[in-house]
């Protein structure tokens, strides 16, 4: 460890002082030759390689370090962390976690070698113990396409064409809409194009798995080689990164690695990088600095497309009007239909019977009646007909007079607060023309509540808290 010359007495015992306190092990990992201490005064500096040694020194050893000093010093200096990109950057180091993944003292992830000096790793989608069954994977081919998930679909199928023109890629959305349908889709469309790139595919969990394992003794370079060297990294699931600092410091540095080569990243979470804040803003800012494409659930054409797509993979024959009841009855996600088929093939197979719609609406029933309990636009619509003195239909009117926008506003407003009906969906419903006059009716409405300001619905001025109440209380009752 370099230290100012005057001092070199001092700052010695201080050093050992620190090194007492942490661990000889720790100590050499985070205050050995890529770290310096200059004591001047009443300051201590510790002068670091790179920002992520600063804030994890900072954040870990400042009590340390501030101990030793009452020790050895008597007094207790100001501390200062400084970034002096002159000291060499840390080398590789196994460690060891100390309370599993929240809080690990492990060195920070050194700068991979190119991806070219790396040992070739197998394309592979997870690992899978010997004699395991292969998963089998989805394509892009049988994704049915619609408003609601066409500029996802085309960003997936881009990306599959060719590799790091758009990275990195996240794909966010509710649970079920076919995000992780599109990753197992460019991960089968890559391999198929050209088994020499280098492609692997796995859950979050699975990734922090693997880096706890290789902590804990596996071994860290072999486990960046094989990550940090993949022409192609698909990553599912990013939310169950939340709270696992240790693991999102070494996907940090992975992601940085692969973006610095120009390697496709591809990702899927339940929610926007914006609604990531778990992850740190070192995280979100690199997921959002690429192309960022959100599923809404599917409209009632897309539905149908699944239904029909689904029947044929099941091998079976389902009339049309069949069909239509189930899209227009279940309007969760793609796996509710899927469970709603499973189920009339079920029946026809114990009965003996060919489906038709009396069977489907006996069958179906009891799902049917869960999914109901869900509010429905013509159940929005309705409660604020009668809450507000409403003529029927009005709110699907093109008036555009504030006793009709603003009703209408307000309406799609709850649709979006209480439906699962997609942004396409609503603003049909009401009679607009694009999805984006949903999200505007939103973002309006949030403003009046924000602002506290007063509605003229029907024959009355209404507090908008007070109006929202009235239509929820006939929901809730309907």
């Amino acid at each position: 460890m370099e230290v100012a010359r005057d001092d070199t007495e001092i700052v010695s015992a201080l050093r050992a002082a620190v090194a007492g306190k942490v661990g000889k092990e720790r100590f050499e990992m985070w205050f050995g030759s890529s770290s310096r201490l200059e004591l001047d005064g009443d300051r201590l500096t510790i002068a670091v390689p790179n920002p992520f040694f600063q804030q994890w020194l900072r954040a870990n050893f400042s009590s340390h370090i501030e101990s030793a000093c009452r020790e050895t010093l008597g007094k207790q200096p100001a501390l200062e962390f400084r970034v002096d990109e002159t000291l060499p950057a840390p080398h590789a180091t196994a460690v060891h976690p100390t309370n599993g993944d929240g809080d690990c003292n492990s060195s920070p992830p050194a700068e991979s070698a190119p991806a070219a000096q790396a040992a070739p790793q197998p394309s592979a989608a997870t690992d899978r113990p010997n004699g395991a069954k292969q998963r089998r994977f989805a394509d892009l081919e049988s994704f049915v396409t619609g408003p609601s998930n066409r500029l996802a679909w085309a960003a997936a199928e881009s990306v599959a064409r060719q590799p790091g023109e758009v990275t990195p890629l996240l794909i966010h959305g509710s649970t079920g809409v076919g995000k992780t349908h599109l990753l197992e889709g460019i991960f089968t469309a890559v391999r198929r194009r050209d088994r020499r790139v280098t492609t692997v595919y796995l859950s979050a969990e699975q990734f922090t798995t693997g880096f706890l394992e290789a902590l804990r003794g596996s071994g860290l370079p072999s486990f960046r080689r094989k990550y940090r060297g993949v022409d192609l990294l698909i990553l599912d699931d990013l939310q169950f990164f939340s709270g696992k600092r240790c693991t999102q410091v070494e996907l940090l540095y992975t992601i940085d690695t692969l973006l610095r080569e120009g390697r496709q990243l591809v990702f899927a979470a339940d929610r926007p990088p914006a609604e990531l804040s778990d992850l740190g803003p070192e995280l979100t800012t690199r997921l959002a600095s690429g192309m960022v494409c959100r599923i809404e659930l599917p409209d009632y054409q897309t539905r149908l497309g699944i239904v029909a797509r689904m029947a044929r993979r099941f091998g079976m024959s389902v009339p049309e009007d069949v069909a239509q009841y189930i899209a227009s009855r279940l309007t969760c996600h793609a796996r509710e239909l899927s469970g709603a088929l499973c189920r009339l093939r079920a029946t026809s197979q114990a009965f003996e019977k060919p489906i038709t719609r009396a069977m489907a609406e006996e069958s179906l029933a009891e799902m049917i009646r869960g999914s109901n309990r869900v509010v429905r636009l013509p159940d929005i619509e309705r409660a604020m007909c009668e809450a507000f003195g409403l003529e029927p239909k009005t709110l699907q009117s093109g008036g555009k007079t504030k006793s009709v926008s603003h009703p209408r506003m307000l309406a799609m407003w709850l649709a979006r607060k209480y439906t699962r009906s997609a942004l396409s969906e609503i603003s049909h419903y009401f009679g607009r023309r694009s999805h984006t006059t949903v999200l505007s009716a939103q973002k309006r409405v949030d403003r009046w509540l924000a602002d506290g300001k007063s509605l003229e619905l029907a024959d009355r001025t209404w507090n908008l808290d007070d109006a929202i109440q009235q239509v929820e209380r006939r929901l809730k009752t309907a």
